[in-house]
């Protein structure tokens, strides 16, 4: 079992930053590859981004790709989101997940069906 706690939301203006962050419970924390969704009102849950198991791979969702960043730290059986460069529609509840997966492909890890573990979220809010 993987227990998944978010952290590091907020009110931010337009342009500005936050890191979120999403600690795990459990040993096994370094097996898992880990993903970041959001919800914003009245949309559905979306895909954000996701690290590989290793690390040694990031997907990241055309919207949000070269403002934000994955990274994941498993010492501290934690993993970030870096948010740059904030939009008024990256308002949303962000959640991290955590799935048992081995793959290349970006396919793989957009899908939620695949996570085991989800967290209960923390909220973004951009103002313009």
């Amino acid at each position: 079992q993987v227990q998944l706690v978010e952290s590091g939301g907020g009110l931010v203006q337009a342009g500005g930053s936050l890191t979120l962050s999403c600690a795990a419970s459990g040993r096994t924390f370094s097996s898992y590859a880990l993903g970041w969704f959001r919800r914003a009102p009245g949309n559905e849950r979306e895909f954000v981004a996701a690290i590989s198991w290793s690390g040694g791979n990031t997907y990241y969702a055309d919207s949000v790709k070269g403002r934000f960043t994955i990274s994941r730290d498993n010492a501290k059986n934690t993993v970030y989101l870096h948010m740059n460069s904030l939009k008024p529609e990256d308002t949303a509840l962000y959640y991290c997940a955590a799935a048992v997966l081995r793959s290349y492909y970006y396919s793989a890890y957009e899908g939620e069906d695949v996570y085991d573990y989800w967290g209960r979220g923390t909220q973004v809010t951009v103002s313009s």
